[in-house]
């Protein structure tokens, strides 16, 4: 039976009827086909039902899920050869950010982006993906590469924000992510940026300044998660499901708001119900933005970035709000 969240408990009974009908039909004393495509029908009826009309907390849980695909899971399902590249030449190699060369069908590329790990091993080898200051500074090292070779840079952002230790303080967390920014948004090569997963705060926003800015359409991205927004507002992770509205971090309200270019759907049940079809779609948009962008010159091509993160927001000028 596959992991349920919270909301997909309607569907663990049908699940249970369905492993019983598979066993029974595999022992070849019975023939249970009939049954176990009754079932396997009105399961997906029930995920079209409860996937329809999903909350912002809802979203948080699937763009968590234990099964969604990560990173190298992507880089797997989408390029044909990929080498990883190591360490920021400085400190260390972090290995909750990785990144190579890779080839998408035929396009050479350099794809970075945060890795999470599968058990309590992996996710201490990757820190959570949380990276720290040297995730960062090899992130800019790649990307500075890719401009030397002339290749178009894709980040895949997944991350419950960076790295909230005390060393990676001390080694300059803020400065790394800060100098990714500026550097980002000069780089004479396309970028293309897909939150795949959680794309918390800072460390979500240091691989995040690109010509194009995409979300899958089951994650979320915000300068802080549900549990802390609840904590610091009302002193208690009870009200995670309140702040998740408020917050407004969906790809559909991000996208309302102007501040993603783009969502791409996801099969029904998610990107983990279905990761075959999720990497040939992402692959395919990915391709459609490399060509658009390639297409541009590059003073263009900084104006146009510059210019799209320039509007975003709104601010006020306080000596003209003071003579009114």
């Amino acid at each position: 039976m596959p992991v349920l969240l919270d909301f997909e408990k309607p569907l663990e009974e049908l699940y249970e009827q369905l492993e019983k009908a598979q066993a029974t039909h595999d022992k070849g004393k019975v023939d249970m086909s009939d049954t176990i495509s009754q079932l396997e029908k009105k399961i997906q009826g029930v995920r079209k039902d409860l996937y329809k009309d999903l909350t912002g907390w809802q979203k948080v849980q699937i763009s968590r899920h234990p099964d969604r695909p990560y990173t190298l899971d992507y880089i797997a399902g989408m390029c044909k050869s990929f080498v990883e590249l190591h360490g920021d030449r400085n400190v260390k190699d972090d290995k909750a950010m990785v990144g190579g060369l890779a080839s998408i069908d035929g396009q050479a590329v350099m794809i970075i982006g945060h890795q999470k790990g599968r058990n309590t091993k992996q996710r201490q080898y990757r820190n959570f993906g949380m990276a720290n200051p040297e995730g960062y500074r090899k992130a800019l090292r790649l990307m500075k590469m890719a401009e030397k070779f002339n290749l178009p840079v894709v980040t895949l952002i997944d991350t419950p924000g960076a790295s909230p230790g005390l060393e990676a303080e001390e080694r300059g967390q803020g400065e790394a992510i800060a100098k990714n920014l500026l550097e980002m948004a000069v780089l004479e090569v396309p970028i293309i940026c897909i939150v795949i997963g959680e794309g918390a705060s800072g460390g979500a926003l240091g691989i995040g300044v690109g010509d194009r800015v995409a979300m899958l359409e089951n994650t979320w991205y915000s300068v802080i998660s549900p549990e802390s927004c609840s904590s610091i507002l009302w002193r208690s992770w009870d009200y995670k499901e309140k702040a998740a509205d408020a917050l407004k971090l969906t790809a559909s309200d991000m996208h309302e708001n102007g501040l993603v270019d783009l969502v791409i759907r996801e099969p029904l049940g998610g990107a983990h119900n279905n990761p075959e079809a999720m990497y040939k779609s992402l692959k395919l948009e990915i391709k459609r933005m490399i060509k658009e962008l390639s297409e541009m010159s590059t003073k263009r091509l900084i104006d146009q970035r510059i210019k799209k993160f320039s509007n975003m927001g709104a601010y006020a000028d306080v000596e003209e709000e003071i003579a009114k």
